[in-house]
């Protein structure tokens, strides 16, 4: 069962450029950093009240997060929904013909599980579950 939006994935080239914004333009707080090796990537959240902003910067040319800036540029990546059973959502997803990007959950920033569902099923969104 979804429990509720977990956070908003950015993507940007650069988190120390970026974090100017939320903090001096926005007067948030960046609670951490912290590079995820498996998806290649540097983060950086900062909490709106329940949901976490979550800035994406890759850590390598062949990033999940590289490739998507070189086609669409920095901004809105993802949407992620926090779950008490991802591999039930994925589940649900499947029977409903969402394509899976992850077929069972992978590790995540801050220690969660999260799986992505492709966005050609999802209206355009990649979505994303976490535990």
């Amino acid at each position: 069962m979804i429990e509720k939006i977990d956070h908003l994935g950015i993507a940007v080239r650069s988190i120390a450029e970026a974090r100017t914004f939320y903090e001096e333009v926005l007067g948030l707080v960046c609670e951490k950093e912290e590079v995820v090796a498996s998806q290649k990537v540097r983060t950086a959240f900062f909490t709106v009240g329940e949901v976490h902003i979550e800035l994406l910067e890759p850590t390598s040319d062949d990033s999940p997060i590289a490739a998507f800036l070189e086609k669409k540029g920095e901004g809105f990546h993802h949407i992620a929904y926090r779950t008490d059973d991802i591999d039930g959502q994925l589940g649900a997803a499947r029977e409903h013909g969402c394509r899976l990007i992850n077929e069972a959950p992978i590790p995540g920033a801050g220690g969660k599980q999260v799986a992505f569902l492709h966005p050609k099923g999802t209206f355009g969104v990649l979505t994303e579950f976490c535990k």
